[in-house]
């Protein structure tokens, strides 16, 4: 054995190896802890110019060949620069703090490298990911007869809940049918009913899925940012009017704009009398089902033929940890496929028990040991508490927000978002556009915090998500306070030009 072959071999993990296994992940844990101890803001606002060749620089084929160095370049490539979710002024996205008991979970699985797809590379990760699917499947209320899979992410898991609806629709038109129609004429009489504020995986997943462009139809919501139940109900006689099939009604439980959550029992009453596909989006309003305060807030979510949930937004986990969850475990069917070396056949007549058959994935980590952990040492309770502080905490910037002259904001959040805009005074409205844009951007490039933004009805609005339980209304108001700043400097900066600029 040459000496390349037994130097690369002493850094596989295995029994030989677990003095150095030790030894480099302690290296790797007290950088990240140093770094994330010495972060005093959120980013440092660096750019992707000044970043990009930085790590174009860096010859892979020329390995450092020393722990240190690796973590060395890794802190200049990566870890100086990288956003902290965990600062109480990062303010942006749905991206949460996460929970010590999971970071166990993740050094955990990464080791072990169990892979979820069947049994014999799994064994009691198996029965783990099924249990916390019939736990939350519990939670939900979906019956004895439900089942899931973990996903990468909301996404995905929409994904598979369309694939799931378009084959059940597709078996009513075919089954009814007198003769049996072509499979493409029948998918391009499919269609899927959301809301405005629905999440834009809904119409990738209609593409991804064969749809015709039009397929998904999107609905108005209220002065609360809800879908409009009558508009609803409209869109479905009209398509069947039309010769249409709607093969799926997607309803929010958070919507990722407004954190609203659509009236489910209304949408389940119509999707019921329809005979139509109910899958509830509640990637972001999971987390009520474990809330000591606001689990009726979900009330008409356990109708649902199939549910998101992402317990990577606000059950705190790391990315990624997600599933999909169905009333009706057979309809799983749909991601099967039997393959002799893997899955044959002949392991269900066995009664062995394989994700991959209900899974789009075959390779997959076993993200659920960090909930299984989460669960396990902190409990139930102790993450809908943590939940409740930021939608308290929402609510406060809401009330901060509204009593500010400086501001606007829109309608209230049902769990821990807040829309706002600045608006300086007399301004046109393109201004206070270009105004709000600047500062989000002179925010970010100062590093001192992080907000996110939309559009509402047209015009650039700001927005805060609020998922760490370590921000306070003071955080808050100094984030609001920067961002006036900025959007007055610039209000002002604009008015002197156009003051300035000649006529004619």
């Amino acid at each position: 054995m040459s000496s390349i072959d037994t130097a690369a071999r002493a850094h596989l993990f295995n029994a030989g190896s677990l003095g150095r296994y030790r030894d480099v992940l302690a290296r790797g844990v007290d950088r990240v802890a140093r770094r994330v101890g010495a972060a005093d803001r959120p980013f440092t606002g660096v750019t992707p110019e000044a970043l990009a060749p930085v790590v174009g620089a860096i010859d892979l084929d020329r390995p450092l060949g020393d722990t240190d160095a690796a973590l060395d370049e890794l802190h200049d490539v990566w870890l100086r620069d990288a956003v902290y979710f965990h600062h109480p002024r990062y303010l942006a996205h749905l991206n949460c703090p996460v929970v010590i008991p999971a970071l166990l979970g993740e050094a955990v699985l990464s080791a072990v490298n169990s892979s979820l797809d069947t049994w014999d590379q799994s064994v009691g990760a198996t029965l783990m990911e099924r249990r916390l699917i019939e736990w939350t499947a519990g939670r939900i209320g979906l019956g004895a007869t439900a089942d899931g899979v973990f996903t990468s992410g909301g996404t995905q898991s929409n994904l598979q809940a369309m694939l799931l609806a378009r084959e059940e629709a597709y078996r009513r038109v075919v089954g009814g049918a007198a003769a049996r129609p072509a499979r493409p004429e029948v998918l391009a009489r499919l269609r899927v009913v959301t809301s405005a504020a629905g999440h834009f995986s809904v119409q990738k997943a209609a593409k991804l899925l064969g749809l015709s462009a039009d397929a998904v139809l999107t609905v108005p919501t209220d002065a609360d940012r809800r879908m409009r139940t009558d508009e609803l109900a409209r869109t479905i006689d009209r398509c069947r009017r039309d010769g249409q099939v709607v093969m799926a009604v997607v309803a929010t439980a958070g919507t990722t704009d407004f954190g609203t959550i659509d009236p489910l029992p209304e949408i389940a009453d119509i999707c019921t009398a329809a005979g139509v596909w109910m899958h509830v989006d509640a990637a972001y309003g999971c987390g009520l089902l474990v809330s000591p305060t606001r689990r009726h807030l979900l009330d008409g979510i356990e109708r649902a033929a199939s549910v998101t949930v992402d317990y990577h937004k606000s059950f705190f986990q790391p990315v990624s940890s997600s599933a999909l969850l169905v009333r009706d475990g057979r309809v799983l069917r749909h991601a099967t496929w039997h393959a002799d070396y893997l899955n044959p056949a002949r392991a269900v007549e066995q009664g062995i028990p394989n994700q991959v058959d209900k899974s789009i994935q075959t390779t997959r980590r076993f993200d659920a040991c960090k909930l299984w952990l989460t669960l396990r040492i902190m409990g139930p309770d102790a993450v809908g508490a943590l939940f409740d502080q930021v939608v308290d905490l929402a609510a406060e910037a809401w009330r901060l927000f509204d009593a500010d002259p400086r501001f606007e904001v829109a309608a209230p959040s049902q769990l821990s978002t807040v829309v706002f805009r600045h608006l300086p005074p007399g301004a046109d409205p393109n201004l206070v556009d270009e105004a709000n844009l600047h500062a989000r951007e002179a925010l970010a490039a100062s590093g001192a915090a992080l907000v996110a933004g939309t559009k509402v009805d047209g015009a650039h609005w700001l927005k805060l998500t609020l998922l760490n339980p370590e921000t306070t209304v003071d955080d808050i108001a100094h984030v609001r306070d920067l961002i006036a700043d900025h959007a007055a400097w610039y209000a002002r900066t604009a008015a002197t030009a156009e003051l300035s600029c000649p006529v004619g």
